[in-house]
C-alpha cells in the first residue's frame, strides 16, 4: 500500500467503515461506529498511517521495524504510525489495519459490533 487510494479502498472494504475529515482537509479518518481506527495525513510522502495497536504488539513491531513508530500525535501506548515501504509490505499493512479495526470493534457493545472480532482473527493478547 504505497498510496492513499489503496489504503482507503482497504479501510472502506471493512464492514460499516465510514470516513470523514474532522481535523481539516489534510487528514482522512476511518471509523467504525464513530470510533477512529485509522488516520492518514493526506499530504505525507511517503504515506504514513496511524493505527490502534495492542501495547505489547506495538512494542514488538517498533523493535522489529524502523518503519513502525509510536503514534504521531496519539497515545503512544495504544497507537502506532506505520510507513509502508521496503520493510513493511502490503500484507503486513493490511494485517495492521485489520487489527486496528478489530481492536475498536472489540471495544464496542456486542449489539453494535458488525463482526465478531474473535471469528475475524483478532489477537486477544
Amino acid at each position: 500500500m504505497k498510496n492513499i487510494e489503496e489504503l482507503r479502498d482497504f479501510c472502506l472494504s471493512l464492514p460499516e467503515t465510514t470516513e470523514d475529515m474532522p481535523f481539516g482537509e489534510d487528514f482522512l479518518v476511518f471509523r467504525i461506529c464513530g470510533k477512529l481506527f485509522a488516520l492518514v495525513k493526506l499530504d505525507d510522502i511517503p504515506l504514513r498511517v496511524n493505527l490502534k495497536c495492542n501495547p505489547a504488539l506495538a512494542l514488538e513491531l517498533r523493535a522489529e521495524y524502523p518503519e513502525v513508530m509510536p503514534g504521531y500525535h496519539m497515545n503512544k501506548k495504544h497507537w502506532i504510525t506505520v510507513m509502508p515501504g521496503p520493510g513493511i509490505n502490503d500484507e503486513l499493512v493490511r494485517e495492521l489495519v485489520m487489527e486496528s479495526y478489530l481492536l475498536v470493534v472489540d471495544g464496542l457493545p456486542k449489539y453494535q459490533q458488525p463482526v465478531d472480532p474473535a471469528r475475524y482473527g483478532h489477537r486477544d493478547d
